[in-house]
């Protein structure tokens, strides 16, 4: 009796009973479509309204090569996305969960990738299904070849797949090779780049941490052939100067880069002479060499670039080798300079000398917004000049001269300055 009153389609006598219980022919059509979306493909010629009630319905399960082309940005990635990702913030994909999920699957793919074991038809195949869509590829890690065992020699139980350190297999390291991807994502603007495995176990070895020379050259060409890239990040993958040349070399007279953050690597004065021609034949607006090996000719390199360079507006020299020689060419660099609004010269070995070289700058410069001097040992005379300066300077809003042996009266005349420079600026702005 039971079954045989829920198999009717109204009951009068039922309190619960509501008309939004029966569903419409159309809902019906439209479930309909939702489940049979792979083999009848009729979605485009939907209104707006009816796509959006097909994707709240479609299985997430679906084959990306079926959606990708298909299905717009909306509720079917949404869904597609946050089973996928505990964080999933699509304010930093233009608030669009398409992009979100192509972008990190894509991202996924490549960092699972084993050279000489995953098959290149795997990342291949997705390029186009998401090449309209990726314009950020952020790598985290770039896996080893796996190694292959000796024979005759009995491999220990702890030995990881991806050891392959005898200089007989060094010419095999190579990670996963760019040229395909880049050529084929025809928006993308910023690459982010980490040659390191996120989880060696014991297996720890330096090559799982740096890039070989061949994957230098092979990333080169490939940014060559990228001509929507902007912003360039490859950091923590013991980039020395070599490579530094190498990568320089097809990064000169790039038609939209305006961004290179080569921080974090161990570039030297060689490197740093390769940026400044950068420098010289780019649109270069921010520059990020921190925490490298770049001393006082390297400075200079960049100094003299610097000084007719009409684009960079931010350049990081933080935690490097600079001592006052290195210190005062980008100061009298910065008299001829008028586009550079941040300078961070902080944890080198500039001493007063820089100081006071700097403040002349300050007296005529109008362009300088921020300078970051901290960690360095500036002391008494260093402070009393930079605080001499800036009280005559009415556009510096920040002067970092945390531990550097500045007395506390310039500091605190220095710090009233920037405050003072920074209430007048967000009036205007008010």
């Amino acid at each position: 009796m039971e079954n045989k009153r829920n198999m009717r389609g109204i009951i009068a006598e039922d309190q619960n009973w509501s008309l939004a219980l029966v569903p419409s022919l159309s809902v019906i059509c439209l479930q309909c479509i939702a489940n049979t979306f792979e083999e009848k493909q009729v979605f485009e010629k939907l209104p707006p309204d009816q796509q959006d009630l097909i994707q709240e319905r479609l299985s997430p399960s679906l084959p990306l090569h079926v959606t990708a082309n298909l299905v717009p940005d909306g509720a079917y990635w949404r869904r597609c996305c946050e089973p996928r990702w505990n964080v999933s913030d699509i304010s930093h994909y233009g608030h669009s969960w398409k992009r979100m999920f192509l972008e990190r699957h894509l991202e996924n793919t490549i960092e699972l990738f084993i050279p000489d074991v995953t098959k290149p038809k795997t990342v291949l195949d997705l390029l186009p299904l998401c090449k309209n869509d990726v314009k950020r590829l952020n790598i985290s890690q770039l896996l080893l070849p796996v190694k292959k065992p000796q024979k005759g020699k009995r491999e220990e139980p702890f030995e990881s797949a991806f050891v392959i350190f005898n200089e007989e297999d060094k010419a095999s390291m190579d990670h996963f090779d760019f040229g395909p991807v880049l050529e084929k994502l025809i928006n993308l603007e910023e690459l982010h780049l980490v040659y390191t495995i996120k989880q060696c176990g014991m297996n720890f070895e330096w090559p799982m941490f740096e890039m070989t020379d061949r994957d230098c050259r092979s990333l080169a060409m490939a940014l060559k052939s990228c001509k929507t890239l902007k912003l360039l990040r490859l950091r923590q993958s013991q980039v020395e100067d070599e490579k530094c040349h190498v990568l320089v070399r097809y990064l000169l007279d790039h038609p939209s880069l305006r961004q290179l953050d080569l921080s974090h690597n161990v570039i030297g004065d060689g490197g740093a002479k390769a940026v400044g021609e950068l420098l010289t034949r780019s649109k270069l607006e921010t520059l990020d060499m921190c925490n490298n090996k770049i001393s006082d000719p390297g400075a200079k390199a960049i100094a003299r670039a610097l000084s007719n360079n009409v684009t960079l507006s931010s350049l990081n020299l933080r935690l490097n080798q600079v001592g006052d020689e290195g210190g005062q060419a980008i100061a009298e660099a910065l008299e001829n300079n008028t586009t550079l609004s941040h300078l961070h010269l902080g944890g080198n070995d500039v001493s007063w000398i820089t100081a006071v070289a700097l403040s002349k700058v300050l007296l005529k410069n109008k362009t300088l917004k921020s300078v970051n001097l901290s960690c360095n040992n500036l002391g008494e005379i260093g402070g009393k000049a930079l605080a001499e300066a800036i009280s005559q300077n009415s556009t510096l809003t920040e002067c970092d001269i945390r531990q550097t042996d500045v007395d506390e009266q310039s500091a605190a005349s220095i710090n009233a300055v920037v405050w003072a420079n920074q209430t007048a600026e967000w009036d205007e702005q008010v």
